[in-house]
């Protein structure tokens, strides 16, 4: 089941986000190499810079959604002000074998 990870940044945490990037990047890495990850990236503010992410993975169901989201170097390192997680179901434009 896809679950869709809506995390929001905490004010004024652009370099936290910076320079917790690789270690989150080697993370979403990890969830590819395990069919994991459908995709992700960053949403944007006003002046262009990232602000929150969108991270869409592959779990079981809600526990196992969770665990990925807390396993998240972004998330352990207290980046987020919140993280709302939500089940989604990918009807159009779905990749093939996705």
């Amino acid at each position: 089941m896809l679950f869709a990870l809506i995390c929001k940044d905490k004010p004024g945490s652009l370099q936290l986000r910076v320079d917790t990037r690789p270690a989150h990047a080697a993370f979403l890495e990890g969830l590819i190499g395990e069919g994991k990850l459908a995709f992700a990236g960053p949403f944007l503010g006003a002046d262009g810079k990232p602000d929150g992410s969108l991270v869409m993975i592959e779990a079981p169901d809600m526990a196992g959604a969770q665990a990925l989201a807390a396993a998240d170097p972004y998330a352990r390192a207290g980046l987020f002000e919140s993280v709302e997680i939500r089940a989604w179901n990918w009807v159009f434009q779905k990749p093939a074998g996705a």
